[in-house]
């Protein structure tokens, strides 16, 4: 059983940056491609950024040149480095583990851009 806790969401102003962190339980993290889905009220959940085990990252055009996914395989961690956030990106955020049959969600954690 994988366990996924995120953290780092808040409030921040259009503009700002934030860096979403998802801690991951298990001691062979680095064999999974992990991902950032994200889900506004009355909208579906949709991707935003993956990392492969190997480290190949893709990202949806709506945060292309903004957003930056990353890993620490010695800390179980993955990372969401989010800049020139705007209130189009405020939304829950996921964390998500795949691959060799495995599909694990965090709890998510809550980005809102406002002035």
């Amino acid at each position: 059983q994988v366990q996924l806790v995120e953290s780092g969401g808040g409030l921040v102003q259009p503009g700002g940056s934030l860096r979403l962190s998802c801690a991951a339980s298990g001691s062979i993290f680095s064999i999974y491609h992990m991902a950032w889905y994200r889900q506004a009220p009355g909208k579906q959940r949709e991707l935003v950024a993956g990392i492969t085990s190997g480290g190949s990252t893709n990202y949806a055009d709506s945060v292309k040149g903004r957003f930056t996914i990353s890993r620490d395989n010695a800390r179980n961690t993955v990372y969401l480095q989010m800049n020139s956030l705007k209130p189009e990106d405020t939304a829950v955020y996921y964390c998500n583990l795949g691959g060799h049959g495995m599909n694990y969600w965090g709890k998510g954690t809550l980005v809102t851009v406002s002035s």
